[in-house]
């Protein structure tokens, strides 16, 4: 179990509370397909991804990215509970979908990037710590069923 303290969690919601799921998931799974091209491998179905302006206006990829960003806000409703959170999608990447648990730090780390880009000042070197684990443990969360 991850401890968190009343600062991280504070920092965590603080700024989750500002989040436009729909435009921060659609633009971090668009900047995790465009700068990592070989994770489009998993998104066959999803239409026209031959460069990054289709990408990133790829309906399919907003609507994503949207459903993404939405199972992490559950993570941060139940910051004790991760592991719980994500066992059904940590089976269903790796038993049917068969994703490189890699690519859960590739769109965590993504992640991180679109939200300081939107954020700025209010993406504090703490905030950006206490994302930066967060972020490593729903990756880790999420990798669980392939161990």
């Amino acid at each position: 179990m991850v401890h968190w303290t009343a600062e991280e969690k504070q920092l965590i919601t603080s700024l989750w509370s500002k989040v436009d799921v729909g435009v921060i998931g659609g633009e971090a799974l668009a900047c995790m397909l465009v700068t990592y091209p070989w994770t489009q491998r998993f998104f066959g179905d999803f239409g026209n991804l031959s460069s990054p302006a289709a990408i990133l206006g790829n309906p399919r990829v907003k609507a994503h990215g949207k459903k993404v960003l939405t199972s992490f806000g559950d993570a941060i409703k139940g910051l004790d509970n991760i592991k719980e959170t994500f066992a059904k999608l940590s089976e269903l990447h790796c038993d049917k979908l068969h994703v490189d648990p890699e690519n859960f730090k590739l769109l965590g780390n993504v992640l991180l990037i679109v939200l300081a880009g939107h954020f700025g000042k209010d993406f504090t070197p703490a905030c950006h710590a206490a994302y930066q684990k967060l972020t490593n443990v729903v990756a880790h969360a999420l990798s669980r069923r392939y161990h």
